[in-house]
């Protein structure tokens, strides 16, 4: 009888701390189904908000795009020219050239990626595109300033600054970009 009472014990010792485990397992898999549904609902949510609107894009945010990308493909342009010519022109300083090129290239990247973002609708975009267009009034007014043929230079780039400026806080475009009264 005493084996029957050491292995009944046994069970019912066995039966304890299966049902202590298993109750275990319940409590710690009731986060984890919780701690699931939570991250599935969050990604949901990420995908919602960074998903671009639907419906057409309006045209004052391609002209928004257009001209941001103009903008980069000017700076790149004369990013490279800076740049050769640092390296085979004739500087007062080649590493000064040089390192405006490099730079002015670096700077090309802001409009690029700000019209790629306005132009797939992202909401990120907005804040890139009207810092690059704030920082091109002051570079066109120093171009105006300082006569001859950058006059021109510095009025298209004004220009153009101001219109995407006034593209992009245009209600329409700021919807269509996904950006609410109160997110504005």
């Amino acid at each position: 009888m005493s084996s029957k009472k050491s292995a009944t014990g046994k069970s019912a010792t066995a039966k304890k701390a299966q049902r202590a485990t298993g109750q275990g397992q319940k409590a710690t898999a009731r986060p984890d189904a919780k701690a699931a549904k939570t991250a599935k609902a969050a990604d949901a949510a990420g995908a919602a908000a960074n998903a671009a609107p639907t419906g057409p894009r309006p045209a004052r945010l391609t002209a928004a795009a257009v001209l941001a990308a103009a903008e980069g493909v000017v700076l790149l342009g004369f990013g490279v020219y800076v740049l050769i010519m640092g390296l085979t022109g004739d500087p007062e300083s080649p590493q000064q050239a040089e390192m405006l090129g490099v730079t002015v290239l670096a700077l090309a990247l802001l409009p690029l990626l700000a019209a790629r973002g306005l132009w797939l609708r992202r909401r990120w975009s907005r804040g890139p595109a009207t810092i690059t267009q704030l920082m091109a009034l002051p570079v066109a007014w120093t171009l105006v300033q300082n006569g001859g043929g950058l006059i021109a230079a510095g009025v298209a780039t004004g220009v153009a600054a101001l219109a995407v400026l006034a593209l992009l806080i245009n209600p329409t475009a700021t919807e269509a970009l996904g950006i609410g009264p109160r997110d504005a």
